[in-house]
């Protein structure tokens, strides 16, 4: 098996364990603890809060010469913290406190395996199979999202919730024996980790700029609406549980089918064409379900199709933007780089689901979720004036 297959084989493990544990730890929280919403929002915060301090480990990382044995370090951090959960399950000890704990620290496992990953994957992977590789890492995650929830709740109903995160643990145990097992050269470590350093280079970076500002567009405004779409679904569309996430499984059928077509796409339309579609149809989806009426199923039909159409634009937009990304990024600057885009970008998503709930009390759900299909279509803005939606392969001008 190649370099790439086992970091390949390791992902996909893993993806389908955050399924469970996506559905898992919330469920604890619920069932177990009789925790309200308020404790559900701060515990789903708490998973993105690390990632306000990606500038700062991306900076670290660049000064690290040995980014594999930083993955495995990441991998294990977060297996050790879910096999706590089963354990104080069996001596009847979990507590809120423990969640929030547990919540924080895979957060920030999560940012160091981000911070590592791109300068390991370039090591294993040419330029001109970029996009290929990148394909191939999110047909399993998109795998792992029509498969996953049913598979992570049939699990949880056999095994109660504390003891089915044992088997996300091992998926992160196989994801670090994966990696250790991968023969790369040591990095060269920067001579300057200034975490400002990072930022003025993302924003004087041609490239880097526009991207980054449509990243965090998108993310802000679909988690506005992410914040209220189970809500919509179930209090004003009518659709029972069972229907909203049979709409949620089969509708991620989208997503798997964009990650399987996007290089062939990309060869032919050219990669910057694609991320601007995707850029345009992941958002903008979100108005078919706030537009959504009539018979039941019409209802159902509109989540199932908005959530195909969302997977689908998400897919070419990520394989495609990612491929970009780690082409024009310079080896010295990628971790503070993909720190700075941790930071910012995914530092938006529990802005925008604050917001969101916030404006779905003034302006009601409907007019906010097509608040949010505009706002987010319209970052496709961003890229007009950058390089990227003229690109047709990776043989890029790199200078910034």
């Amino acid at each position: 098996m190649t370099g790439f297959g086992k970091l390949w084989a390791g992902q996909t493990i893993s993806q389908f364990g955050d399924r469970i544990t996506e559905l898992g730890l919330p469920l604890i929280a619920v069932t177990t603890l009789a925790a309200g919403a308020t404790e559900i929002g701060l515990l789903t915060a708490a998973v993105w809060l690390p990632n306000l301090l990606s500038i700062l480990v991306g900076s670290w990382v660049d000064g690290q010469a040995h980014r594999r044995r930083l993955l495995v370090i990441a991998d294990l951090l977060r297996a050790l913290v879910l096999l706590s959960l089963p354990v104080a399950h069996w001596f009847g000890v979990v507590t809120l406190v423990q969640l929030f704990a547990v919540a924080l620290l895979t957060g920030a496992g999560q940012v160091l395996f981000h911070a590592s990953y791109q300068s390991f994957f370039v090591l294993l992977v040419p330029r001109e199979r970029f996009v290929e590789a990148n394909s191939k890492l999110s047909t399993s995650r998109s795998a792992s999202f029509v498969a996953g929830p049913a598979l992570g709740g049939f699990l949880i109903q056999i095994l109660t919730a504390p003891v089915a995160m044992l088997i996300d643990a091992v998926s992160f145990l196989a994801s670090a024996l994966f990696i250790s097992r991968i023969r790369v050269e040591p990095s060269v470590p920067a001579e300057s980790t200034s975490p400002m350093a990072g930022l003025r280079y993302v924003l004087g970076h041609r490239y880097l700029r526009g991207a980054l500002a449509c990243v965090t567009t998108v993310n802000f405004f679909s988690f506005v609406a992410a914040a209220l779409v189970v809500l919509f679904a179930s209090r004003s569309l009518g659709l029972s549980a069972g229907l909203i996430g049979l709409a949620f499984g089969l509708g991620a059928v989208g997503g798997l089918l964009g990650a399987v077509v996007a290089p062939r796409l990309s060869r032919r339309y050219g990669i910057g064409r694609l991320v601007v579609l995707g850029a345009i149809l992941f958002p903008a989806s979100i108005a078919v379900i706030a537009l959504a009426g009539g018979p039941t199923w019409m209802r159902f039909a509109a989540l199932l199709v908005a959530e195909a159409i969302s997977g689908f634009g998400v897919m070419i937009f990520d394989i495609n933007l990612n491929s970009v990304m780690v082409s024009v990024t310079t080896d010295e600057m990628r971790a503070r780089a993909s720190g700075v885009f941790g930071t910012i970008n995914y530092g938006a998503r529990p802005l925008g689901a604050a917001v969101g709930g916030l404006l779905g009390t003034w302006l009601g759900l409907r007019p906010t979720l097509l608040v949010a299909a505009i706002g987010g279509a319209l970052c496709c803005l961003w890229l007009l004036p950058s390089p990227i939606p003229a690109i047709r392969n990776l043989d890029l001008d790199l200078a910034a």
